[in-house]
């Protein structure tokens, strides 16, 4: 299922320029605020008009400007989950969920109430009214609701950003959940990079309304220092290998190597998705030695940045991942790195995506 976006919107001084297509799975649209992000899920909502373009979602047309074509929101097939859950607060948590189902034809309907109920852990809390809930209870239920609306595609607009910490972390795994069960084009707003690192499938990171670079979240991540302001490095997956409780730490194996970090909650075979920040890496050329840098990955260099900065980035092949690594152009010279060099990376931080 595809999601075809190709649109223009004059907004006062701004313009809106969007052009992207988006499949299964989390695609992000990623930026600092008023880059144009919720204006673009309004527009594929509906509850705004582009000047000029179109919009088509699995085959179907809901929007032409060229033909006058526009689909009104509720015949979009489309849910929305906004950045505060916005439920009816005189209705149940079960009412709630099963509002959206009622404006759905039955023969539109997929899934069913206790499939979501489960896929979000909140059984426990259908006869409650929102009062009643949490800031992550509340969020939970409003993905429900758009589920249970059977949407062909699902739009999230900064749905944490009105969470502590706390929160997040008790939500982040539920649309984990989603993303991996569902398989349907969720488009997911945010400016948060550890969000992004964690749920993306696809990043769009967007700028001045218009679609500076989209890819595979690894490969966007990696190259941020040269696109915004944002801290450039690599989103991997690696696989957990081993628990040490006494010590305090999972043990992960990736193809580049193994890793050590913090103890995390995991089973063993469980991929988790971690991110490695460009200044957390260092390189060296032939053995390492004996070093109290744990991590070490094995890597090829693949390019090295140019420019007049002290540090530079050198782009690294990790396993068939792209990954960064700032060092100084002394020790470039020094090293005498080059394209093609394999090279060790010495990671000296990991952060959980998320974290």
């Amino acid at each position: 299922m595809t999601l075809s976006v190709a649109i223009r919107k004059q907004l006062g001084q701004f313009t809106l320029d969007i052009a992207l297509e988006a499949g299964s799975g989390v695609t992000a649209l990623f930026g600092r605020s008023g880059s144009g992000k919720t204006s673009l899920v309004n527009q594929i909502a509906g509850l705004a008009r582009p000047d000029q373009g179109r919009i088509v979602l699995d085959g179907r047309t809901l929007v032409d400007t060229d033909r006058s074509v526009f689909v009104p929101p509720g015949k979009r097939r489309i849910g929305y989950v906004f950045q505060e859950g916005r439920l009816f607060p005189h209705l149940s948590v079960r009412s709630n969920l099963l509002y959206g189902r009622w404006l759905t034809p039955r023969s539109r309907r997929w899934g069913s109430l206790d499939e979501v109920v489960d896929l979000l852990g909140i059984g426990a809390l259908l006869a409650r009214l929102p009062r009643d809930l949490s800031g992550g209870e509340k969020q939970r239920v409003a993905i429900g609701r758009a589920l249970l609306s059977s949407p062909d595609c699902l739009l999230m607009d900064e749905p944490l950003a009105a969470l502590d910490r706390e929160r997040k972390a008790e939500i982040l795994p539920f649309i984990e959940r989603l993303r991996d069960a569902k398989r349907l084009p969720i488009v997911y707003v945010s400016h948060s990079v550890e969000e992004v690192a964690r749920l993306a499938d696809t990043v769009a990171l967007i700028d001045g309304g218009r679609v500076v670079t989209l890819g595979p979240v690894g490969e966007v991540f990696a190259q941020l220092d040269s696109v915004g302001d944002w801290e450039a490095g690599a989103v991997l997956e690696a696989t957990v290998l081993a628990q040490d409780r006494r010590d305090g730490i999972t043990r992960l194996d990736h193809p580049a190597g193994f890793l050590v970090i913090p103890y995390v909650e995991a089973p063993i075979g469980q991929r988790l998705r971690i991110r490695i920040r460009a200044r957390d890496v260092t390189l060296a050329v032939g053995d390492p030695g004996r070093l109290s840098i744990r991590n070490r990955l094995r890597a090829r260099i693949v390019a090295i940045g140019d420019g007049r900065a002290q540090d530079v980035g050198v782009r690294l092949d990790v396993g068939g991942k792209p990954m960064l690594a700032r060092v100084t152009r002394d020790a470039v010279r020094e090293l005498e790195l080059a394209p093609g060099m394999a090279v060790t990376a010495l990671v000296k931080a990991v952060a959980l995506d998320g974290t």
